[in-house]
């Protein structure tokens, strides 16, 4: 049994809550996470069942796993590549050869035959250029290819990843969280695609550059060659323990990177409720724990790197010492020559300064393994419930026959709190049955486990007297169509979105026509055409994320559409009516009445009016059955049930009887929300696309900014940078000198070996200096880095917040979109920070000081070489450009492709019960390969200049010997000046070449840094961020709308509300009630300033309300909205955060039993500390709803907002609740929307909404005497009262 860190981390996580602190997502050091087994307090064979749910494989991967979905093709066209990788790392020590020659025949001095001595130079010039060709050609092919499959792989992956994920069963994401998911699909696969692509080219030539080294100095002079050996011994030794490190560094780091993740999602996903109730920086301050602990690891991960530079480099120098001081007295024993020792020398330098220029890529794969783990752990996870598996048996016809027998069952993630006991019952085929009882009695569990969402921890279910667990999953799921109690509809149209209820029907593959007309029909028979119709679009109109688009019971009855669109054989209502106004539920309950007929249908409802009808009514109460029969034995029995429908009953009234009434007709539903994405008029909510394009050094100029408070750090770190790149002149003047006295070699032995000796020494000393130096910078600069990295997060993270509701409204803002940039666009500001700053400072001195020192020492030399540069630099920045071109339309392009995936996992309960997987799969395949095929022509043009860039420094040497033979012919030079100055361009030429090789990274830093500044220079036009405005003192309450217009910023030409004008005194209690879509929730939303009005005024204590202080005045509300919104902390986190003021745990007690679930929540065995799990899901709807009420209560606020407030309670809770929202309403301003009737008949004042205007208002029974609108609704839902 492996535990994974992961589940381990989360039990820890809950083992510690404090009272005092329980936070949100506590930030575990996930080097203290505990690997502990919270199931042994089970029965084995129950623990195991549990166990099986939540089980992951051990995150470890390794490098050959990357290319695990390599094809035979693609291992060929790798293989080649790899090759040719190979030959380009070849090709730069065999270059030493023809430079010791060259070098040979220069310290035997042109003097003697000046003819002979030109003619052998330009033989050997013209091997360069060959060998500059082979390399142009070898590092074109080895680039193009890596790239080219790198994407290609990393693609596949990303299919494997996202299949893999939508066929785990739901236990695991009850764990895991979307956020997590999310952060793994977007960062994780760019540190894998950077890990398989240029860097392995890049590696691998280094790498071979390094062994070729060798093998050219074991056939000069295997004597000198195997002296050398015993330092890089040494450092093969002391590597591979820093390169563990370095590896474990790298997954802790990502174990943060994924905890950040989760929590950036979820937030995202709830930002009315965070701006709301002000919870911005509270919850900024937690995403910055989780950001913190990911900085505490990359810092000591680049320390770890840097030390592994600072060795490499250091062996590097203190092989020129050894190999010069052994090789003068080898040439004084006559052993060897001046070409043989040339050419180790230069060989084992190149071959040491390709290994250290390579540890920063094999960071990078190191980093893309450690990602990889987590990918592939999830891929190769086995789901117990595996809804993509062809097992099972599927029946030809079924009748809906069900049976619960002995069913036990607890929460994987709660295994200390059983649900079901022994739990049996018995649905005949076509019977009706409800499922009535308390909040967290088990009703939704028992819909759960009949979809195979969980496993039962004993007993059997039977569809048909057929063991479910021996059917197919798809097959089962495809004859059950669920309408939940939260309904979740996709973001694409309405179409769209019923139409996903013919998948797994004869109709899935019909043509659009015929599926157009299903789709119709469907939308009538829920009631939803009256309001379709009014769009623009009609069915083809975009709902935006989650829904947003469209008001709750607009939602809900687009989603009964999609249920009964496929005709199933089993139809399951989780409070399907629950959203929507009393004329809209009659016709609604009508149509599911007749849907009902003829198959199987489980009722959960709180709302007792709409399953009077059924065939059995089940009473649970803590997981058992209590009652069961019809409406009328169990209204007999005068129990649970009875008192359950009395506690519901609506008063009537006694001085007027309801008389019969003409039809209705309803009124036109109007457009809750936003428009569609393909709306061309200006709108003033923010869209994050509509951006501004900046330059690449505006773009630098910003990360240097942003990096002033470790301005010190990074200025020690250029200090150390400056350093590094002053030793390749340095070690240019010892090269040259330790060369030149070879040339008297002949004359005098002792003065020779005293120069070498003494230049040996020095090199030592230079060793020394460049170890330490190259360490000091990568260290600081990684330190430096990685605090940017965390500010760039919390600033894009805080800046999300900040902006209003118009701009989260716009589908490009959607949460998985702003989850998923801000997981990779902060970490790409590494392409110009870290490592890769220090190596542009090095590259700048060496080139700087590489120039002038030739300039002093040579200056025609110098000039010509130096002339050559800017073709090499064109290219290099050629390359920039093009790469940040790429980055830029890929990152679209993933951004949007991403969005449907990441859509799909935050909803995947209903993605699993819709069958809607391999849909979903497809849609993210076409995106991604599509984008492949894109980038694969850039690919071609970015590894051509790379390819250029490489060759240009054979070519650039060949020219500097061919024209400094010719100044030594002339005697202008000698052979010290030539040198020195050759050493001194070429050296500072070739470290230009090698910073281009982090083109693609610069041009990713850019393209982030560009969108981090468009977003910050967003400005919403209600800014939480603005002091100003009057600070509200001794409110009252009194409201007051003034002649209020209203459209949605994206749609002014769809009115929402028109002349709105009422007002509500101090302390009264009011309610809004009429059809969904009027405008009631729109009311609430411009009472709690997310918009401001087109025309009037919104007046508190006669002060418009739009001068207040946008905090100050949010302080004052309390929202419970109708999906209430959780966080995956514990209970008393959540309610902390319902205030920014310190609150005792009386006053949360008390706040707790107002809202009646104090001693739910005592007899949890965590009590307040107990976990509420991502969104909530770890409670029930009428839990969560309590919990929010409880939060809304804490506040204390002045007026008191309740959008369905009691909507997901159940009979006994409600009239609890509701009397404690009675009492909380004394004193303040209380404005309640509300379907349920019974809720607000005692309201002072009802608000009968229609068209956007207020049609009538007056309290209960004056409104019932004037046997209007709000007479007929009364009338539509009043209980039966037999």
């Amino acid at each position: 049994m492996v535990f994974s860190k992961k589940h381990a981390g989360k039990f820890q996580e809950k083992g510690d809550s404090s009272p005092s602190t329980s936070n949100q997502h506590t930030a575990i050091d996930p080097e203290k996470a505990l690997e502990s087994d919270p199931y042994e307090h089970l029965p084995e064979s129950e623990a195991a069942i549990v166990r099986s749910q939540i089980f992951s494989p051990p995150e470890t991967a390794s490098f050959v796993q990357l290319f695990r979905y390599a094809t035979l093709l693609d291992k060929a066209l790798l293989s080649a590549a790899a090759i040719a990788s190979i030959a380009s790392g070849v090709m730069r020590p065999l270059m030493t050869v023809v430079w010791g020659s060259i070098a040979q025949s220069f310290t035997t001095g042109p003097a003697a035959n000046p003819n002979e001595f030109q003619h052998s130079v330009n033989n050997k010039v013209v091997d360069l250029v060959y060998i500059g060709i082979a390399d142009f050609v070898c590092t074109y092919v080895s680039m193009f290819i890596f790239i080219d499959r790198g994407e290609v792989l990393t693609s596949r992956i990303r299919k494997a990843y996202l299949s893999a994920i939508l066929r785990q069963n739901i236990a695991y994401f009850d764990t895991v969280g979307s956020g997590e998911v999310i952060s793994h699909m977007t960062a994780d696969m760019v540190l894998i695609q950077d890990s398989i692509s240029e860097k392995i080219a890049l590696s691998l030539s280094g790498i071979s550059t390094f062994i070729a080294a060798f093998v050219v100095g074991f056939v000069k002079s295997w004597k000198l060659t195997l002296i050398m050996m015993s330092i890089v011994i040494t450092m093969l030794l002391v590597l591979p323990l820093l390169t563990r490190i370095v590896a474990r560094y790298a997954k802790l780091t990502m174990l943060g990177y994924a905890g950040s993740g989760k929590v950036a999602e979820e937030v995202l996903s709830c930002v009315r409720t965070v701006q709301a109730f002000g919870m911005q920086e509270r919850l900024a301050e937690e995403y910055d724990q989780h950001l913190a602990v990911t900085e505490k690891w990359g810092c000591r991960q680049g320390a770890a790197m840097a030390l592994i530079t600072g060795t490499v480099y250091f062996i590097m120098y203190s092989n020129y010492a050894l190999g010069f001081w052994q090789g003068s007295r080898f040439i004084v024993s006559n052993d060897i020559g001046v070409s043989s020792i040339i050419s180790v020398m230069t060989s084992m330098l190149l071959g040491a300064l390709s290994l250290g220029q390579t540890t920063p890529n094999i960071r990078r794969i190191a980093n893309g393994i450690m990602a990889a783990g987590k990918i592939f752990a999830t891929i190769d996870r086995q789901s117990c419930i595996d809804s993509s598996s062809p097992d099972g048996a599927s029946l030809d016809t079924i009748s809906g026959e069900i049976d619960f027998k002995d069913i036990r069952f607890r929460y994987p993630t709660r295994p200390e709190a059983s649900i079901l006991h022994n739990f049996n019952l018995h649905v005949s085929a076509g019977e009706t049955i409800a499922l009535v009882g308390s909040s967290g009695s088990g009703k939704s569990t028992v819909v759960g486990l009949l979809q195979r969402f969980y496993l039962p921890t004993g007993g059997n279910l039977f569809l048909d007297k057929q063991d479910i667990s021996q059917l197919n999953i798809r097959w089962l799921r495809s004859q059950i169509s669920v309408v939940s109690q939260e309904p979740t509809l996709f973001g694409c149209s309405i179409f769209e979105n019923i139409a996903f209820g013919l998948i797994g029907t004869s109709n899935e593959n019909a043509s659009v026509d015929i599926q157009r007309c299903l789709v119709e029909k469907a939308c009538n028979e829920a009631n939803c055409m009256s309001f379709i119709a009014k769009f623009p679009d009609g069915i083809d109109t975009l709902v935006g994320d989650r829904g947003v688009l469209l008001s709750g019971g607009q939602k809900q009855r687009i989603a009964i559409a999609r249920a009964i669109v496929g005709n199933p054989k089993i139809l399951i209502l989780d409070e399907a009516t629950s959203a929507l106004d009393t004329e809209s539920e009659e016709v609604v309950q009508s149509a599911l009445d007749r849907a009902a007929k003829e198959r199987t249908t489980i009722v959960i409802a709180h709302r007792l009016s709409t399953i009077k009808d059924a065939d059995k009514i089940i009473v649970m109460s803590k997981g058992e059955i209590v009652e069961q029969g019809t409406h009328h034995e169990l209204m007999a029995l005068n129990g649970i049930y009875f008192n359950l429908v009395q506690s519901q009953q609506m008063q009537q009234s006694k001085s007027t009887e309801i008389e019969e009434k003409d039809d209705y007709q309803t009124a036109v539903d109007l457009v809750r929300t936003m428009s569609l994405v393909h709306e061309k008029e200006d709108v003033e909510g923010n869209d994050i696309n509509d951006t501004r394009l900046y330059g690449f050094w505006k773009c630098a100029g910003w990360i240097a900014r942003e990096s002033c408070p470790e301005l010190r750090v990074v200025l020690v770190g250029i200090m150390f940078a400056s350093i590094t790149g002053l030793s390749n002149p340095i070690q240019a003047v010892f090269f040259a000198k330790c060369v030149s006295s070879f040339e008297f070699t002949h004359i005098n032995y002792g003065e020779m070996r005293h120069t070498v000796n003494m230049y040996s020494g020095l090199f030592f000393m230079l060793a020394v200096v460049e170890g330490i130096a190259f360490t000091m910078s990568g260290a600081y600069l990684v330190y430096a880095s990685q605090h940017l990295v965390r500010r760039a997060r919390l600033i894009m993270f805080r800046h999300y917040l900040r902006q209003d509701i118009a701009f989260h409204d716009c589908p490009a803002n959607s949460p998985s979109a702003l989850s998923s940039t801000l997981s990779t666009e902060a970490q790409q500001l590494e392409g110009l920070t870290g490592t890769t700053f220090g190596q542009i400072v090095y590259t700048s001195v060496t080139l700087a000081a590489g120039m002038i020192l030739s300039l002093c020492i040579g200056w025609k030399l110098a000039l010509v070489c130096i002339a050559c540069m800017p073709i090499l630099i064109g290219c290099g920045a050629g390359r920039v450009y093009v790469m940040t071109h790429m980055q830029a339309t890929a990152k679209q392009a993933y951004l949007e492709s991403a969005d449907s995936a990441c859509e799909a996992i935050r909803d995947v309960r209903t993605v699993a019960a819709l069958n809607r997987e391999n849909q979903v799969q497809e849609e993210y395949f076409d995106g991604i390969s599509s984008q492949v095929t894109k980038n694969r022509v850039v690919s071609v043009h970015s590894a051509g200049l790379y390819a250029l860039c490489q060759a240009m420094l054979f070519w650039i040497l060949a020219l500097a010997f061919w024209y400094g033979s010719t100044l030594l012919v002339k005697k202008e030079y000698s052979i010290f000046q030539f040198f020195i100055s050759l050493m001194a361009i070429i050296t500072g030429t070739q470290s230009a070449g090698q910073v281009f090789s982090y083109a693609p990274d610069m041009a990713k830093a850019k393209e982030a840094a560009e969108s981090i500044m468009n977003l910050t220079a967003q400005k919403p036009v209600i800014d939480t961020w603005n002091e100003s405005g009057i600070f509200p003192r001794e409110v009252k309450g009194n409201i007051e709308f003034a002649n209020v217009y209203f459209r949605y910023p994206s749609r002014p030409d769809i009115p929402i509300l028109r002349s709105l004008s009422f007002s509500i005194k101090q302390g009264q209690f009011a309610a809004f009630v009429g059809s969904s879509g009027c405008g009631k929730s729109t009311t609430l939303g411009l009472l709690e300033q997310f918009y401001r009005l087109d025309s009037g005024q919104i007046l508190l204590d006669g002060q418009d309300i739009s001068a207040f202080n946008i905090n100050k005045y949010r302080n004052l509300i309390g929202l419970v909205q109708q999906e209430p919104a959780l966080f995956s902390g514990s209970i008393r986190y959540n309610l902390h955060l319902g205030t920014s003021e310190a609150i005792t745990d009386e006053e949360m007690h008390d706040a707790c039993k107002q809202a009646n679930i104090h001693d739910f929540i005592m007899s949890l065995p965590d009590g307040y500390d107990t976990l509420c799990g991502a969104k909530g899901t770890l409670l029930s709807g009428g839990q969560k709803q309590r919990i929010a009420i409880a939060r809304a209560i804490l506040r204390k606020p002045r007026i008191l907002l309740l959008d369905e407030a009691t909507s997901a309670l159940d009979s006994e809770s409600e009239k609890v609740v509701q009397d404690a929202l009675d009492k909380a309403a004394k004193g303040r301003t209380t404005i309640a929307v509300a379907h349920r009737l019974s809720t607000i008949q005692n309201a002072d004042v009802i608000f009968v909404f229609e068209n956007g205007r207020v049609l009538e208002y007056g309290t209960h029974q004056q409104l019932l005497a004037n046997k209007s609108r709000y007479h007929e609704l009364v009338k539509l839902q009043a209980l039966e009262n037999k």
